[in-house]
């Protein structure tokens, strides 16, 4: 036993020569964090734009067409030495981006953004918001891939994934990192060119549908999110509203949104079918809704007793004629040709409309009831079946009017409280029903306007009505 000690000790001993020959005093070596600017001539230095410019040059048409995906066209880059500049402006640390880095030209006032597509992940550690980074276009193409500008290895004729183990080799960083200034932007602005760009939407809320659930709305933790969360938001100072989508992948899924007012710094994208807007953000912190007062419409409120009562007015579209035949108006006040239509599916009929491909910017279309009379009947109530399909925001609207003689722009309207659901974007969604409404305060010979407000390509939604219905007690 004697021995064994010794040799602990002996061992002890030279352990502590060895750790004390290496560290003689408190001077510990610390990593080196230090960027150094990567050497690039600035000849071989190329915009986002001139590396758009490629792209459309192989296109032919002149300009850049964010229709034609990339199994249609690309642009490959065989030169040496050259390399596209770009501030990083998305962030997967919150895990709502994947695999990919959104690069605009400039940390202010930006004028173009393009997406690199990487299988790394994480990346926010190396390319932190700001950070100035450097691609080496060798080998990479360009191409439009969901609708929009996309940078990446050429896998067949998809813009794909730049392999992990080239990492190094495809991107330096810069030692410079600036603070990020969003480009404000209106809805009404929205447009392919401005896809990839940090933007700042102002006077924003969450339509108020997703509060009238008595269940908190989340990001993208509800039973029916499957990729990603998808939330209508919409804007205080003109009417309009886009899709703000969430990966159901992102640490803050669960979170719930935000029920006030106010802006929020995003980056504007395309959905996954590249049809529709949306907005991204890069964590909760980037929305300041910091106005408990919301925008909503003044509804209108019949505060009596309703429901209990019989069909007095009633329309399932089975053996429907024509509107007119059938005493229902159908308008377009924008001059375009987008207008409700009767159609079936599984022999079910229903009214239906969209402004999907119609190339309108402007689709504003009433369909209007015949006249219903509220004076021989108390306590009404008004329901009706809804399908929202292919969703890029909710632009149907219900309103009531007493005066209506058959022009809707003349006539005096009275919004109701009605929660319109909100579907998938890149299909159908169910049939649901709204309501009842009680539109009980109502007297007279009164109309039920449904006004879908639509624009190609930024709001689309197509929607199915069926079984409209009035009841009321004699």
């Amino acid at each position: 036993m004697k021995t064994l000690k010794i040799n602990k000790l002996i061992l002890l001993l030279i352990g502590l020569v060895v750790f004390n020959s290496c560290v003689e005093d408190d001077d510990f070596d610390v990593p080196n964090t230090i960027i150094e600017e990567p050497n690039i001539p600035q000849n071989a230095l190329r915009s986002i734009n001139s590396v758009a410019g490629e792209l459309a040059q192989e296109q032919g048409n002149g300009f850049l067409d964010y229709t034609d995906e990339d199994t249609t066209f690309s642009y490959s880059f065989t030169e040496d030495d050259l390399f596209m500049e770009g501030y990083v402006v998305s962030s997967d640390e919150g895990g709502n981006f994947f695999e990919e880095i959104i690069l605009q030209d400039n940390f202010e006032n930006p004028t173009i953004g393009i997406k690199l597509l990487i299988d790394v992940n994480p990346l926010f550690v190396r390319y932190d918001l700001g950070r100035k980074i450097y691609i080496r276009l060798n080998g990479l193409s360009v191409g439009i891939t969901n609708g929009v500008l996309t940078l990446g290895a050429l896998n067949g004729n998809e813009v794909d994934k730049i392999p992990s183990a080239i990492e190094n080799q495809v991107i330096s960083r810069s030692a410079v990192k600036e603070t990020l200034i969003p480009l404000s932007l209106a809805f009404a602005d929205f447009s392919d060119d401005k896809t990839n760009l940090y933007v700042q939407l102002q006077d924003v809320q969450f339509n108020r549908n997703l509060f009238n659930t008595g269940i908190p709305p989340t990001y993208a933790a509800a039973p029916s999110d499957e990729f990603d969360g998808e939330r209508t938001l919409e804007s205080c100072a003109a009417s309009a509203s886009v899709i703000f989508s969430t990966s159901t992948f992102a640490d803050f899924k669960g979170l719930a949104l935000p029920s006030g007012r106010g802006s929020m710094n995003a980056v504007l994208t395309k959905d996954f079918f590249g049809e529709t807007f949306n907005v991204v953000v890069n964590s909760p912190e980037n929305i300041n809704f910091d106005s408990t007062e919301r925008c909503d419409p003044d509804f209108l409120e019949c505060t009596g007793p309703s429901g209990g009562g019989d069909a007095i007015f009633e329309e399932n579209f089975e053996g429907f004629g024509t509107y007119n035949s059938e005493g229902w108006d159908n308008i377009n006040i924008s001059g375009t040709d987008t207008d409700w239509f009767i159609s079936s599916f599984s022999g079910n009929f229903y009214s239906r409309i969209s402004a999907f491909n119609s190339g309108n910017d402007e689709a504003d279309v009433w369909l209007v009831t015949p006249a219903i009379n509220m004076d021989t009947t108390t306590g009404e109530e008004l329901s009706f079946d809804v399908q929202p399909n292919f969703d890029n925001g909710t632009n149907l609207s219900v309103w009531i009017s007493t005066d209506y003689s058959g022009d809707p722009t003349t006539a005096t309207w009275s919004i109701l409280d009605a929660t319109i659901p909100v579907g998938p974007s890149g299909g159908f969604g169910n049939f649901e029903t709204v309501g009842p409404i009680n539109i009980s305060c109502v007297d007279g010979n009164a109309v039920i306007g449904f006004f879908y407000e639509g624009s190609d390509p930024s709001a689309s939604t197509r929607y199915h009505i069926d079984n409209v219905e009035v009841t009321g007690n004699n």
